[in-house]
């Protein structure tokens, strides 16, 4: 079987995720519960697409005893990888989930410095897996040393090769790769807020914060939130907006859902859902992820569960001239 999705992660990480109930700062505290997971944006997308049984394979940097555990406990969960090996250690995060008031507290580290001939690796490995690739993800920020301006440069390769590209990032990696005018770009509400420039509070200043979003570039636009989204999406001649809302749920944690929102929309879209039912599993999915602590993780059942409970309102219909 070909490969279907690829994700990228410059910057993986080993991810520790605490319960902590009641968590107050400058206090000590007794875990509840305990997670560690290999983590980044594409490894927490990897994991959804796995338990979604989309063929996947994560690649990107993983360096000193950091990234052979992350190596080695992906392998553990039946993930396929392929990560180029750098020379400095790759970054631990920490997250600090409290469920009795639905917070959580996120240090993450500034990741390994990476050599220009280390990331010429990682290009050339690119190339060789995106030959058999539908889709690849790019997701999460970028380690030092690393240009603003790769996502932009390796979008553009890979249009050049046929190959259809997903961006997931912030900041000028996002702004600039959105320049390349990816298939998809998938930023959260408050990444989404510093591109155009604004708070958003009500269904019209999303749907404008979509077509802004597309006029700088992106052919289709996912703005995600825990439990619901916002998508701006082509289909044929036409553009179609939605608002996609999930059931009410008490979260456990929400670190991660808007990578198992992505992951469980790609998953739905390579199978030829249309829109509205791709947006639909892409929330419950999402909403799913709440329940559970560790990032990238759900229990599809759960997720058909919540499925009858999403709500999807178009918002308008555009018409594309020429």
């Amino acid at each position: 079987m070909g490969l279907v999705i690829v994700t990228v992660t410059m910057n993986a990480a080993i991810d520790r995720t605490l319960s902590v109930p009641n968590f107050q700062r400058g206090q000590r505290h007794r875990a509840s519960q305990g997670l560690t997971l290999p983590g980044g944006k594409g490894i927490n997308i990897a994991r959804a697409l796995k338990l979604l049984d989309v063929p996947v394979v994560a690649t990107g940097l993983a360096g000193g005893r950091t990234g052979v555990r992350i190596v080695e406990e992906l392998t553990a969960e039946a993930i396929l990888n392929d990560f180029v090996r750098i020379a400095e250690e790759s970054r631990t995060s920490t997250a600090v989930v409290d469920p009795t008031n639905a917070t959580y507290t996120e240090i993450n580290e500034w990741g390994p410095h990476v050599q220009p001939e280390e990331l010429e690796l990682l290009l050339e490995k690119l190339h060789y897996l995106a030959r058999d690739a539908e889709l690849v993800v790019f997701a999460g920020t970028l380690p030092r040393g690393v240009a603003d301006g790769f996502y932009a440069e390796a979008i553009r390769d890979l249009t050049r090769r046929g190959v259809q590209a997903v961006l997931d990032s912030e900041g000028l990696p996002l702004r600039l790769g959105i320049e390349a005018e990816p298939f998809l770009v998938s930023p959260n509400q408050r990444e989404a807020e510093s591109l155009v420039g604004q708070e958003f509070h009500d269904d019209q200043d999303f749907g404008l914060a979509l077509e802004d979003v597309a006029d700088q570039g992106a052919r289709n636009v996912l703005i995600t939130e825990e439990t619901r989204c916002f998508a701006r999406l082509r289909e044929k001649r036409t553009v179609r907006q939605f608002r996609v809302s999930g059931p009410t749920l008490e979260p456990l944690s929400t670190v991660g859902a808007g990578d198992v929102l992505l992951a469980a929309f790609l998953a739905a879209h390579l199978e030829g859902r249309p829109p509205e039912e791709a947006l639909r599993l892409a929330v419950a999915a999402g909403s799913a992820s709440t329940l559970e602590v560790g990032a990238g993780r759900f229990d599809p059942r759960e997720a058909a569960r919540l499925l009858p409970g999403v709500e999807v309102v178009e918002l308008e219909a555009v018409a594309i001239e020429g």
